[in-house]
């Protein structure tokens, strides 16, 4: 199914491609694979906690997205492999002169592999365009853990979300079938920004999901589940959480005024569900203290 109906118009952006793909060699996870085109690269990978776990971080050296940029990223595991996938930094949309900018992340998971996708927050320039995309394909006992956060603006400068538009998909499937379908699309300026049953003028959203093995990863999840309701009391005035569970997904969301407080929010229901579906302690990316 492909990850949009229509193709951009070639444009004078960046067109950048970034594919990576994880095998499984003895109780090793290695990056069997890694094809780049223009400035989208991977750093060498890291095992910060053994052999079984490769950690890597997506570079994008111009440090910004600008109008008629396009970006894709696509990362295959191969049965019974494990990686960690995050950002060394966040990414920036910035002002749009008129062309839409894309970014397009297709991320594939054999049976009996483990993807965690752990990218630090998206900021949005005011005046930005910029669908951004992201496809989870699960295969058979296939786990997940992963998240995407949003800022629309710049709250720290004072910047609003006045003019732009941004449009995101964030879907997780499994074996064919749709687990989880989130299509957003906001505009500078638009009532949804500041509307009570919209985002109340916060300029972060973020959303986290959790998948583990069916059927058992049903019952992992309920287990941690009272776990994670106790990290809620943690967000501030003007912030609202919550946790959800649909067809064996757990769904959390954040609504508020940080991308700071929303990352560190997520990593602490990471660090509870880490364990619960994974078997494995947290181990923080060495990318998130810098």
């Amino acid at each position: 199914m492909p990850l949009r109906a229509t193709v951009p118009t070639p444009s004078k952006g960046w067109q950048a491609c970034l594919t990576l793909g994880f095998q499984r060699q003895g109780s090793r996870t290695i990056l069997g694979s890694c094809l780049h085109r223009g400035p989208l690269q991977v750093q060498r990978p890291f095992y910060p906690e053994g052999e079984a776990v490769c950690h890597v971080a997506i570079l994008h050296p111009p440090g910004g997205v600008v109008g008629g940029d396009e970006l894709r990223f696509n990362a295959a595991l191969d049965a019974n492999s494990h990686a960690l996938i995050t950002t060394p930094a966040a990414g920036k949309f910035y002002r749009s002169a008129g062309p839409m900018a894309y970014q397009t992340q297709r991320l594939t998971v054999a049976a009996g592999a483990v993807l965690e996708w752990l990218p630090q927050e998206n900021i949005v320039y005011a005046g930005a365009k910029i669908h951004a995309i992201t496809r989870v394909e699960l295969q058979g006992d296939a786990r997940f853990i992963g998240w995407e956060i949003l800022c629309l603006g710049r709250p720290a400068a004072g910047e609003i979300f006045t003019t732009g538009e941004y449009r995101q998909n964030f879907e997780l499937w499994r074996d064919g079938e749709p687990l989880y379908l989130e299509h957003s699309r906001y505009n500078g300026g638009d009532p949804v920004l500041a509307a009570r049953w919209g985002l109340q003028n916060q300029p972060v959203s973020a959303t986290l999901l959790c998948a583990g093995s069916p059927p058992d990863g049903v019952n992992i999840i309920r287990a941690g589940w009272e776990e994670l309701m106790a990290l809620l009391p943690a967000t501030g005035a003007g912030e609202l959480a919550t946790v959800t569970q649909l067809d064996g997904v757990l769904i959390g969301r954040y609504l508020g005024p940080s991308a700071v407080r929303a990352r560190r929010l997520f990593t602490l229901a990471w660090e509870v569900l880490r364990p619960a579906i994974l078997n494995r302690p947290a181990c923080p990316s060495r990318f998130w203290n810098t």
